[in-house]
């Protein structure tokens, strides 16, 4: 690719210009399904921004006896893990970056936020931070595992490691949705808990520990800390969508080339917005549940489908190979 064209994939359009915004819109709405399903008004559309500038204009804080660079370093680094594995999900076409092997890798990336959020509960010397730090890492262990085997039998499926590849599989044959349904659903199930959004917001339970890890946030941590956490909604959005929906692609040839990227920009929109709709839903219906319901829902139902999953992709993929 062209580097003037690249530098403009990576850091305006659809690269980190557009994330930012596409997070912020994505919390607008998700603000706004909640509510008008609870028969509320909901904030306006600029509030998600407004909120923003106005946490970044606070004044930061620092604990006692808590390491200031630590406290600094860490919402960079969760922020900076979300942007670096939006850059390898498919936004309106296969993505320059991809190479075989890069679901993996944004699947780590995807899971460094928690880690960074442990991190910070662990050294806060808060009670509250500790304990919400103590069950971000316990409920890692226990929806980790479920989803990424949800989301690697797609990967199995279409014999490459490569989300672009996936999608590019899914394009010439059928979307991973019809094909794997239980790993979809998994997927969704996941993706909500490692976002910890309801019923999977045992780590900042406000009626039990406050804010949990968040507690001793403020100013620009606490900004950029909700701004990761809103940029791994659109990223888990997306590669739901890349890897079940069929992403941005069409199974025919468009020219030329531009229209086919708008079309497959409007796609990639349609599809991210249906999986927020899920998950909205999903947080306006339930209500929290506790550390050792997740534990026993997780390994005996959760991770029992997802296994139930792959063994049906790998019998199917065997029945391919002998027919």
């Amino acid at each position: 690719m062209d580097p003037l064209l690249l530098f403009i994939y990576i850091f305006l359009f659809p690269g980190f210009l557009f994330l930012f915004a596409y997070a912020l819109t994505f919390e607008y709405l998700d603000r706004r399904i909640a509510a008008r399903m609870q028969h509320r008004v909901g904030p306006p559309f600029f509030q998600p921004f407004a909120d923003l500038i106005k946490v970044l204009g606070k004044e930061v804080i620092d604990p006692d006896g808590v390491d200031r660079r630590i406290f600094d370093a860490a919402p960079l680094i969760a922020l900076a893990a979300v942007m670096t594995a939006y850059l390898y999900i498919p936004i309106v076409g296969i993505s320059p970056l991809a190479f075989e092997g890069d679901l993996v890798l944004v699947l780590y990336l995807l899971a460094l936020p928690t880690i960074l959020l442990f991190v910070l509960g662990w050294l806060s010397r808060n009670i509250f931070s500790a304990v919400g730090g103590v069950r971000a890492v316990t409920q890692l262990f226990i929806y980790e595992v479920p989803f990424f085997l949800a989301l690697l039998a797609p990967a199995l499926m279409a014999g490459t490691w490569s989300i672009s590849g996936i999608m590019v599989w899914q394009q010439q044959h059928l979307w991973c949705l019809f094909l794997q349904p239980i790993g979809f659903v998994v997927a969704l199930i996941g993706l909500q808990a490692k976002l910890e959004r309801t019923p999977f917001d045992i780590p900042e339970a406000e009626t039990e520990i406050v804010a949990g890890p968040w507690t001793e946030l403020t100013g620009r941590r606490l900004a950029l800390m909700h701004l990761a956490r809103d940029a791994s909604l659109v990223c888990g959005s997306a590669l739901v969508a890349a890897l079940f929906l069929g992403g941005p692609q069409v199974p025919w040839v468009i020219s030329p080339a531009w229209l086919g990227w708008i079309v497959g920009f409007i796609l990639f929109l349609v599809k991210t917005l249906a999986v927020l709709l899920i998950l909205s839903s999903i947080k306006v219906a339930t209500g929290r549940i506790r550390i050792d319901q997740l534990n026993r829902i997780g390994w005996k139902y959760i991770t029992s489908a997802a296994i139930v999953q792959v063994a049906i992709v790998l019998a199917m993929n065997y029945w391919w190979v002998r027919a």
